[in-house]
């Protein structure tokens, strides 16, 4: 069956139009970036929704050469040509390969390009490029067409045709002066001063960049030799090959250290720098060998154009973003996200509960951080009562909320709406694991399907533990203040405001969402701070104080800033967080836009001052309705902050929603097989198990 057929394509009225696509090739004085530009033009979908036909339109030109021989050397002629011709360093040795100028710079670059657009030059191969892919949205089209009709058209291109010695040649000398610049590049990275935090076993390590500097130089000097005299034996890149595979372990263990002792976006980015240089380091010298290696031509050269479509494809494809303002912050967030999510998702594994004993202890902690939230909730209360400015109040709600939470953190007390933000972190990285390794996918799904049960038992605990007591909790404080003088702390119109704020036809939904928002951003910077503790040292820090050695005493200091280095994270993500909740309502007031936070467990403290202040005589209408608005209240916070952990998480470890689409179908077979062990502890042993699976890349 023909490839068109498989995508549906009319033979007919794709030939025509493919032909007259192809027309420009005829002529062999005729530009060959202008040709490749048409042909493109024609492949190029006719509006943003069209998803399949630049594939159809692409196999008919595919087809087409494939059947027409002659049509086929055209093309052949002015693409060997237009690679002869134009500079291609640049493009094998910087496309598709993070920029050395750094994140910030190169954003820079592309809002300055953005408001006056760089002149390309027609003499390197990257502004001819520019020529053919025109549009900027041209690489999201470009990248969905299907990898087999790029190899299709490459294997077209590569037939050998007499003549094509010499341009041949010409693209050969110039992927060799790029590979040597890859090679000299890669050959200072231990040299970087974000790599000497690493320790030494690094830099005894990293001497083999500088040997695989030394191994692309022989390398590329006998490669010319041969180039030259083709008498001259020529070497192939066995060497260079091992050493890249010596550089790659070395960044493996890099990032490895990066995860146990903290890493920066700058560490981050170089790198993932480093594995793309490698990586094309070795993609060139697998093609600068076909012309050497000559045992079973037929199936290198089969595997060498593979390589070749696969390389031009990506570089062509991050060449066309180059100006992508979305793709650069993109990449930019999806490194920021690799940097916290490691830290939260070994925080959120506390947040797990697959044992009994743990599910028990998860209903304790909820609890207890459901009575400080009813008392905060009444210190918020008077806090409103007082006469200040909008600062002030902004102020004291923010200590109220801040501090309260680090009170709760520090008594190992479990506010339920945290819980998602972490627990997003550590079944994504579950999920990575998931996607890489499809030997043991069955396995390892039953495992995911597991921790999405645990995570779900868990916050029906968390969440059921803090409005279990904080309402109750708001009662008592009621009737304690009406026996000490004589008055509930809330009178009939405060009752009636906080009712208003529990209604869901009002803007309690949205309010809430804006605080799934803040929990979410409380668990990046928690994430975010975790890793900067381990960065900076701060345990050896703290412990080096002048002043605090003198007045704690040496192995007090010390004792002092281990715990600082282990709980920075927990403790200003959640000062933070409480910041970001005391804040909002009066930014909105000042604004005047209709900003406020709506959270579960202060909602349902609020519902039980509220029914205190009415004189217990709520109609039993709307006492329901406010529940109501407490429960949906919750399910808006954990939602909206677990749908955005679990992004940037995904994001993070380059995980599409395509890749686990298995995971739906599996944990439906569990909801209905067994529902309980989403929402109960039953059938879990009683303690913990004596091999506890680890944490993926821990």
């Amino acid at each position: 069956m023909m490839a068109g057929a498989a995508y549906g394509t009319p033979a007919s009225a794709s030939t025509a139009a493919a032909a007259a696509a192809l027309a420009r090739f005829a002529d062999p004085a005729a530009d060959a970036a202008g040709a490749l530009a048409a042909m493109f033009d024609f492949v190029r979908p006719r509006n943003a929704s069209d998803r399949e036909g630049p594939a159809l339109r692409y196999t008919a030109v595919i087809e087409l050469l494939e059947t027409d021989p002659a049509r086929a050397a055209e093309v052949r002629r002015h693409v060997l040509h237009l690679l002869a011709t134009r500079r291609l360093v640049g493009f094998f040795a910087d496309s598709g390969i993070l920029p050395s100028t750094g994140f910030f710079t190169e954003l820079g670059r592309i809002v300055a390009d953005r408001l006056l657009a760089d002149v390309p030059d027609p003499d390197d191969l990257r502004g001819a490029l520019r020529q053919v892919f025109h549009r900027r949205r041209d690489w999201v089209w470009f990248s969905a067409l299907p990898t087999d009709l790029s190899r299709r058209f490459w294997h077209l291109i590569a037939r050998e045709t007499p003549g094509d010695d010499a341009m041949a040649r010409a693209i050969v000398v110039q992927i060799l002066e790029a590979l040597l610049i890859l090679s000299y590049r890669i050959g200072g990275t231990d040299v970087e001063g974000e790599f000497g935090r690493l320790g030494p076993e690094f830099k005894d390590l990293a001497a083999c960049f500088r040997g695989l500097t030394g191994a692309s130089q022989r390398y590329v000097d006998a490669l010319r030799a041969h180039l030259s005299d083709p008498a001259m034996g020529a070497l192939d890149s066995a060497e260079v090959q091992v050493l890249v595979g010596q550089c790659q372990a070395v960044i493996a263990r890099a990032r490895r250290l990066a995860v146990a002792q903290g890493t920066s976006v700058r560490l981050s980015y170089v790198l993932r720098r480093s594995e793309q240089t490698l990586q094309r380091i070795s993609d060139l010298g697998y093609l600068l060998d076909a012309g050497v290696v000559n045992e079973d031509a037929d199936l290198r050269r089969l595997e060498v154009v593979d390589r070749w479509s696969a390389l031009v494809r990506s570089a062509l494809a991050a060449e066309s973003q180059r100006c992508s303002l979305r793709s650069h912050v993109g990449a930019g967030v999806s490194m920021l996200a690799m940097r916290v999510t490691e830290n939260a998702a070994k925080t959120g594994e506390h947040y797990i509960a697959e044992t009994r004993a743990a599910y028990h202890a998860m209903w304790r902690a909820a609890m207890g951080a459901g009575a400080l939230i009813g008392a905060m909730a009444l210190l918020k209360i008077f806090t409103g009562k007082l006469d200040l400015a909008p600062i002030g109040y902004a102020l004291g709600y923010s200590l109220i909320y801040g501090l309260g939470f680090v009170v709760i953190y520090m008594l190992h007390l479990t506010v339920a709406t945290k819980q998602p933000a972490m627990t997003a972190q550590t079944l994504a990285g579950f999920l990575g694991g998931l996607h890489a390794d499809g030997a043991r996918r069955a396995a390892d799904l039953d495992r995911v399907v597991d921790l999405f049960a645990a995570v779900g038992r868990t916050q029906t605990a968390a969440i059921l533990g803090n409005v279990a007591v904080a309402f109750p909790m708001a009662l008592l404080l009621s009737l304690l203040f009406v026996m000490l003088s004589g008055a509930p702390p809330v009178d009939a119109e405060k009752a009636a405001h906080l009712l208003h704020d529990l209604d869901i036809a009002g803007w309690a939904l949205p309010h809430a969402a804006l605080a799934g928002v803040f929990l979410f951003l409380s668990g990046v910077l928690t994430g975010y701070f975790d890793n900067h503790a381990s960065y900076a040292r701060l345990a050896c820090r703290v412990e080096r104080l002048p002043w605090l050695a003198r007045l704690a005493g040496p192995a007090r200091a010390a004792r002092i800033g281990a715990y600082l280095e282990a709980n920075l994270g927990g403790l200003l993500g959640n000062f933070l967080f409480g910041c970001m909740l005391g804040t909002a309502g009066t930014i909105g007031m000042i604004l005047g836009l209709p900003i406020d936070i709506r959270h579960i467990a202060f909602s349902s403290a609020n519902l039980g001052f509220a029914l205190a202040g009415s004189g217990f005589s709520l109609p039993w209408q709307v006492f329901a309705w406010g529940l109501l608005g407490v429960m949906l209240i919750g399910i808006v916070n954990l939602v909206v902050s677990f749908s955005l952990a679990m992004w940037m998480a995904m994001r993070a470890r380059g995980i599409a929603l395509a890749d686990v689409r298995g995971l739906r179908q599996a944990l439906g077979r569990r909801l209905l097989s067994t529902p309980a062990t989403f929402f109960t502890a039953r059938g879990l042993p009683r303690n913990a198990r004596t091999d506890p699976p680890a944490y993926p890349g821990s």
